[in-house]
């Protein structure tokens, strides 16, 4: 548990990032290990809970938004111009005594479509280490350190689409 700690702060952190303005992002994590079970995260209207095996906290922050200058992948930042509207984290030791090795989940918006930001990503990407193939309009592949990781894209109308990334698991 007191290693999942750190995400809690890096949470609050982020509360100093990006614009507070209308757009606002949403971070969650939670984990368990031998020390029991922790949980919490910071909702788009700024309210932060943590629930850490006897230590809870309710708290209420400015809201704020991460964008693609706050996020990024082995040194490659998102698409320019992106906004992050969630971000999830879930890891722990596994129950069977090994080690979970976590997954986290971003999705975000893009103000291009979604070939365009699947090919920019592909390519940067691909310099950082990862190994990926096109899916359809996303990408499919491993990290850099043999991770699963899986990029999936949708248009929403001319020149934006959204996007989920999953990493990990």
């Amino acid at each position: 548990m007191l290693r999942l700690i750190p995400l809690a702060a890096a949470a609050l952190a982020l509360t100093a990032c990006g614009d507070h303005d209308d757009n606002s992002t949403s971070i969650s994590f939670s984990g368990n290990s031998s020390d029991g079970a922790v949980s919490g995260g910071i909702d788009s209207s700024g309210n932060l809970k943590i629930d850490a095996n006897g230590f809870k906290a309710d708290l209420k922050l400015p809201k704020f938004a991460v964008d693609a200058n706050n996020f990024e992948m082995n040194g490659v930042h998102l698409y320019p111009g992106s906004t992050i509207s969630s971000i999830n984290v879930n890891g722990g030791d596994g129950e069977d005594g090994g080690k979970d090795p976590g997954k986290v989940r971003v999705t975000f918006t893009s103000p291009a479509t979604a070939a365009t930001v699947r090919d920019w990503l592909k390519e940067r990407l691909g310099k950082a280490g990862f190994t990926l193939s096109a899916d359809g309009t996303g990408l499919s592949g491993k990290t850099d350190d043999g991770k699963p990781f899986a990029l999936k894209l949708s248009d929403q109308g001319a020149n934006k689409s959204s996007g989920t990334i999953d990493m990990g698991g």
